[in-house]
This record gives C-alpha cells, structure tokens and sequence, in this order.
C-alpha cells in the first residue's frame, strides 16, 4: 500500500468500521458508500486486514450484501466471526445474518460528525 491515496481511503474505510456499533453489522458495500466509496465494496473487504494505529477493528460485524460470513463455512475464521457476532448478541444460522434484523442504520449525527468522506 504505497499509494497514499489508497492509504486515505483505507483510513477512511476503517473509521467507517469504527463505527458499527457492537450487536450490529454492516455490508462491504455499505461500509463503502458510508466512507464515501461508492462501488468499492472490495476495497473495504481488503483494507479490513490493516492495521488502525493498533486500535482494533471490529471485522467481525461486516458480511457480504447477502448477510453471509465472507470466509469459506467451516473455515477458522468463519468459525472465529460466527463466535464474535454471536457474543454481541447477533443471531448467525448457517454462516448468515438476516441483515433485516441487525443490520446498522447510523442516523443522521454520525452521519454529519463521525463518519468522514
């Protein structure tokens, strides 16, 4: 990641991830959008194996647009999401989230003064 402009725009993902609150998730694509990265969903997927200036990220709360875990079912990772997402209360069944239930709707102040674009 030389490009400092591609280091912006993780940076801008990865305060985006902040801000999905424990107990709910969020889409790749959503994050994008959010960051002000429409159609960048694989950007946010890739930019969620940085590094946050050592604050952890809670990757674990962002699921494909159709609420399924993005690791292979049965994979440590998955299994390592599914036990995240279950202990802040989100009901996961076979590896997927019903987005309709959980799914993160910031309102209107973190969209003017904490999400940054």
């Amino acid at each position: 990641m030389a490009d400092t402009g591609n280091n912006d725009k993780v940076k801008q993902i990865l305060q985006t991830v902040l801000a999905v609150p424990e107990g709910s998730v969020a889409t790749y694509g959503q994050i994008a959008d959010l960051a002000g990265l429409p159609g960048r969903a694989r950007l946010a997927g890739r930019s969620l194996r940085a590094d946050f200036n050592g604050e952890p990220v809670p990757w674990h709360r962002i699921l494909r647009a159709d609420g399924k875990i993005a690791f292979p079912p049965g994979s440590e990772k998955a299994k390592e999401q599914r036990e995240l997402l279950m202990a802040e209360g989100v009901m996961v069944k076979d590896n997927r989230v019903k987005l309709r239930n959980c799914q993160w709707q910031p309102d209107m102040a973190t969209i003017l003064f904490t999400l940054k674009y």
